[in-house]
């Protein structure tokens, strides 16, 4: 029946007729007739049946049993041998029963079997001789089948055992265990970036991480990454596939993941390349599986906007981008306005834990016990419910010994959630998220543990565990777990926190949106909060200012009396209300040159040393320059960015510039001594040193070459011991804020180079070790432990690799970073960017204006102002209280002098304190790092 059926469907009937397969019928059906009319069975050629296995592949095929092309050859090779080997076994059966021609006499029984047995003795070429052939026409058979049967084994066998080799043993398939998490991390897979990751996902202080890690890649790991492999076996697979391959994305099982990250490689040749090729990677994931949670590390800034391309791209079932130029940009610019700012927030989004020892330096154990404080996330006790923010976070410090930064506050109709950084004055509502600063996720749950009853005179804050108080047996029903979060809260400065702060204007807070903050604003103005959904799908609240009081006119900002300009110009801000604005200016009219810098007034500004080619990938200096433009700041606040390099280059970044105001561009060298005097840079708050050079790939550690030059070159250079050309006259002053002034302090100058304010933008970590010649730090030592790093003096990328962790661990962590480090850059601002006609002034407005009133971060010295009397030997405590109850600042951490013999000495280098014990003794050289906010209208803060 097969045969027609197969005779019928054949398009050519006479080649059909011709095939081996129809000649296997042609000597196989007849017999089968003859015996039914003989009565009698006779097996006759019936083996020739076996040459049907070669059919096995096709059919496997039909099935889609077999899809990749390894399977199938192999499948070819096996049949091609097997059905070889049990026809010609099928012969010398045949023969050997039928015994010698002519007569058939002398007939030798074998079964079938050992004939199958003999035949493979025979093609190994063992030759046991436990069987032979007793018939002569066996005998020849089987002459012929050693030549045909060698050939076969030794070209099929090999091929065989070699396709079994190649089937690597990364290309199996998860099976993870029932009711356990897994990540899916893909993208650039190397040791390097893998053992970084693995490092801070695994860390201890997590607790338990019950969540392994499945790799996807499609290289094969080297010896080294699979040591690694091996050590980390229980927690780690490898699965070597592609992201574009729906079968391997099967294999890994993507679609049950908790979520898939995608990293970057931070130091590849073509950034916009890199990103393009991850973004295709989002997209595959997300056809495969539309409701899978992404984070993505992506080079520059601009193009997350094709992300916002993707349907199922949503910001609110937690998909998230870490932009790397947008964050290290903005860690430097907040750098620029409180210095070690990015180092101390750095480490507060890494996992690291420190061991001090009495035979290092005092500073770098104080340094290194800072490092080990981590950013986690704790529910609030009932015993929290209805304080004030100020009362809690004094509570926690004082008695938990927690640093208590901004609590998550759940919309009352049940809308998406905000983080509020130091509210000051809303209420602590019940199963209040509070965001800590501690040394680990236990410390953390004496937040969670806290019982007034119980509690209220234990002394030591180690003894602050679960009670068994009535009142809390309904609150905690349920299991809970510590989400960690190495999370670093964004930092806005106020220099000229330095000596102005007076008493009587307590510094105001705010409420930070998980997309935007929400500020609260003066007294004679009330606010409503109102949800409303952006079209990204990130939460987002406005607030609605209506205007009560006459007393505050809509569109004049309290400063536009000091710059006339700003007073004539009706768009002051853009349209978000975010950041200053001004009209376009062409880069020419902008553009200063050597004489016409040297007579620019320039005093407490940036300088920004920029190394690049005409040709270079854009690093986008608008998240550098965004974060100083901030509304937060009043306009006279601004500090002045001189960029000095190449004007080819920057005339390309130019359009995203042009509508920020307080930009000059020297075209010249940053390895200039002429040009870097022209600026003035011995004055400047803050001298900036990046590079958008390409690394080669011959010695990428030749990357940073420029960079380390420069920041040489300028430590080496002298200049006169002058004073400040600007300095602050009386009628300005009394009209200033109390938090600030355009110009703090009558500065005098730098004479030396090595006293000039620096950070320097690093590609690669060990680098490090030449910026400071003076340091001892050995060549193997990790960033965050160098001299430069702990001063703020240099920033490397690297040190962002934490967030992929934290983002995972904390949704809100990278929402309240990027708050912060931006300078309030929100999904609304991101969408009108994404247009590519750069920033949009807007008209201000009630809604607008309130947009300024949001936290930063300050820098207050203890030498002169109010707090003056606690660098006198005061402790760390008593200025955290005071300063929160008197000041509404909430202290995070200390910039002390390392070498305190010398404390006034400006010279000398700091080093960042991250969150003090409290029995840290004060010096008056300290500066303290402060949550602060806007200061409005000087009769708004009396």
């Amino acid at each position: 029946v097969y045969f027609f059926i197969r005779f019928i469907a054949a398009s050519d009937k006479f080649w059909f007729m011709l095939e081996l397969y129809s000649f296997v019928d042609y000597f196989t059906i007849p017999p089968s007739f003859v015996s039914i009319y003989l009565n009698r069975t006779w097996i006759g050629l019936r083996f020739l049946r076996a040459l049907r296995l070669m059919t096995v592949p096709d059919i496997l095929q039909y099935l889609n049993i077999l899809k990749t092309s390894t399977s199938i050859r192999l499948a070819q090779l096996i049949s091609i041998f097997i059905s070889v080997w049990l026809t010609a076994a099928g012969i010398i059966h045949l023969l050997e029963n039928s015994g010698d021609l002519p007569t058939f006499s002398e007939p030798v029984a074998i079964s079938y079997w050992n004939a199958v047995y003999f035949l493979m003795v025979t093609m190994s070429t063992v030759g046991y001789g436990d069987i032979t052939c007793g018939t002569s026409l066996g005998r020849v058979v089987q002459l012929m089948f050693l030549a045909v049967g060698l050939a076969l084994f030794a070209s099929v066998l090999p091929e065989i055992l070699e396709l079994l080799g190649s089937q690597s043993k990364w290309a199996g398939t998860y099976h993870g265990d029932k009711g356990k998490r897994h990540i899916v991390v893909c993208g650039h897979i190397t040791y390097e970036s893998v053992s970084h990751f693995l490092k801070d996902f695994l860390h201890e202080d997590r607790e338990d991480v019950d969540v392994e890690v499945v790799f996807l890649h499609r290289a094969e790991p080297d010896l080294e990454f699979e040591g690694l492999l091996k050590r980390q076996h229980t927690r780690v697979k490898y699965f070597q596939g592609s992201l574009m391959n729906a079968m391997d994305l099967e294999r890994a099982k993507v679609h049950e993941a908790d979520a898939c990250l995608v990293l970057a490689n931070k130091y590849c040749q073509d950034p916009d390349a890199e990103d393009a090729a991850n973004i295709m990677r989002v997209i595959s994931i997300k056809n495969y599986s539309d409701d899978i949670r992404v984070i993505i590390q992506l080079m520059q800034y601009h193009n997350k906007a094709y992300l916002l391309n993707i349907p199922s791209w949503d910001w609110k079932q937690g998909d998230d981008v870490i932009c790397l130029a947008e964050l290290k940009l903005g860690f430097i610019a907040q750098s620029c306005l409180a210095p070690g700012f990015s180092t101390m927030m750095a480490n507060l989004f890494a996992m690291r834990s420190f061991k001090t020892s009495p035979d290092m330096a005092a500073w770098q154990n104080d340094y290194l016990q800072g490092t080990g404080c981590e950013m986690y996330t704790e529910t609030l006790s009932p015993t929290f419910t209805g304080m004030s923010f100020s009362q809690a976070s004094e509570l926690c410090f004082v008695k938990l010994k927690l640093l208590l930064l901004a609590i998550e506050v759940k919309s009352d109709d049940g809308g998406d959630s905000k983080i509020s950084i130091n509210p000051r004055g809303a209420k602590i509502p019940a199963n209040t998220v509070g965001f800590f600063i501690a040394q680990s996720a236990e410390e953390v749950k004496r937040a969670w543990f806290y019982c007034k009853a119980c509690h209220e005179d234990v002394k030591d804050e180690n003894q602050i565990k679960k009670c068994k108080c009535k009142n809390l047996a309904t609150f905690r029903k349920g299991v809970r777990a510590i989400q960690l979060v190495g999370r670093a809260s964004e930092h806005k400065d106020d220099d000229n926190l330095l000596a102005t702060t007076k008493p009587g204007g307590p510094a105001q807070s705010s409420m930070v949106n998980a997309t935007k903050p929400a500020n609260n604003v003066k007294k004679n103005v009330s606010v409503k909060e109102e949800p409303k959904p952006n079209m990204n799908g990130r939460p987002t609240n406005k607030a609605a200012v209506q205007q009560k009081s006459a007393k505050m006119e809509v569109g004049i900002a309290d400063d536009q009396a000091k710059d006339f300009d700003f007073e004539k110009t009706e768009m002051k801000y853009d349209s978000t209300g975010m950041f200053h604005w001004t009209p376009a200016r062409a880069i020419e009219d902008c553009i200063l040159d050597r004489n016409q810098a040297a007579m620019t007034v320039l005093n407490g500004h940036v300088v920004v040393c920029l190394f690049a080619d005409p040709d270079s990938p854009l690093i986008g200096l608008r998240n550098l320059v965004m974060p100083l433009r901030a509304s937060n700041f009043h306009y006279h606040e601004l500090k002045h960015v001189v960029i000095v390099g190449s004007v080819d280059y920057i005339r390309r970044e130019w359009k995203t510039l042009q509508n920020l105001p307080k930009i000059s561009v020297l075209n010249g060298s940053p390895l200039s001594r002429a040009d870097l005097r022209a600026v003035n840079v011995n004055l400047c708050d803050m001298c900036v040193i990046l590079s958008a050079k390409v690394p080669s790939n011959d010695d990428p550690t030749l990357a940073d070459k420029e960079a380390i030059l420069a920041s040489l070159n300028i430590k080496a250079m002298t200049f006169d011991d002058t004073i400040g050309v600007l300095s602050q006259n009386n009628g300005a002053s009394d009209s200033l804020s109390p938090l600030g002034s355009p110009i703090v302090l009558q500065r005098k100058g730098s004479v030396y180079g090595a006293n000039v304010p620096m950070i320097t933008e690093l590609v690669n970590d060990s680098n490090v070790q030449f910026l400071d010649q003076d340091d001892d730090d050995d060549p193997d030592t990790e960033l965050y432990l160098t001299q430069p790093f702990a001063c703020g003096t240099a920033f490397a990328v690297s040190v962002l690799d934490s967030l992929m962790s934290t983002t995972y661990f904390n949704q809100n962590a990278l929402t309240l970073i990027r708050s912060l480090i931006t300078g309030g850059a929100t999904p609304e601002l991101e969408l009108i960017l994404a247009e590519g006609a750069g920033l949009r002034g807007g008209y201000s407005t009630p809604e607008t204006l309130s947009n300024r009133d949001r936290c930063r971060v300050g820098q207050i010295s203890l030498f002169e102002g109010p707090l003056a009397s606690f660098g006198e030997g005061g402790k760390y405590i008593d200025l955290f209280v005071a300063a929160l109850r008197n000041y509404g600042m909430l202290c995070i951490g200390l910039y002390r002098f390392r070498d305190t013999a010398n404390a006034f000495d400006a010279s000398s280098k700091r080093y960042v304190i991250t969150n003090p014990p409290t029995d840290f003794n004060l010096l008056p050289s300290d500066q303290v790092f402060v949550f602060i906010h806007w200061r409005g209208r000087k009769t708004s803060s009396v």
